[in-house]
């Protein structure tokens, strides 16, 4: 079974039993959130749907492992010629989380 869950502006293909590193949530740690924009589900009992866009009544739930950080990224901006140099570094917050259900309806 797997399903197709979006969450943060990118789209992830799940199994219960995954870990992931998506785009940081705003709960505790050791706690289950719910991704409710499914986009599609596969069974051996129900078969594929499809979501036009999303499916209704499919969530996807998630134990939350900890929260992180991704290594950072360096933005350098150079112009030739003009001594016009800039150099920043990024750090984008995740979030580890574990697939533990996929509820298709």
């Amino acid at each position: 079974m797997f399903a197709v869950v979006k969450t943060g502006g990118k789209q992830y293909c799940v199994r219960p039993g995954d870990v992931l590193k998506i785009e940081k949530l705003e709960a505790e740690e050791a706690s289950v959130v719910e991704l409710g924009e499914v986009l599609m589900t596969n069974s051996e009992k129900g078969g594929l749907r499809v979501g036009t866009p999303m499916l209704a009544g499919a969530v996807v739930k998630a134990e939350v492992l900890r929260h992180s950080r991704d290594p950072k990224i360096v933005v350098f901006k150079k112009k030739r010629r003009h001594n016009y140099r800039r150099k920043n570094g990024h750090r984008q917050p995740v979030t580890i989380v574990k697939i533990v259900d996929i509820a298709a309806q």
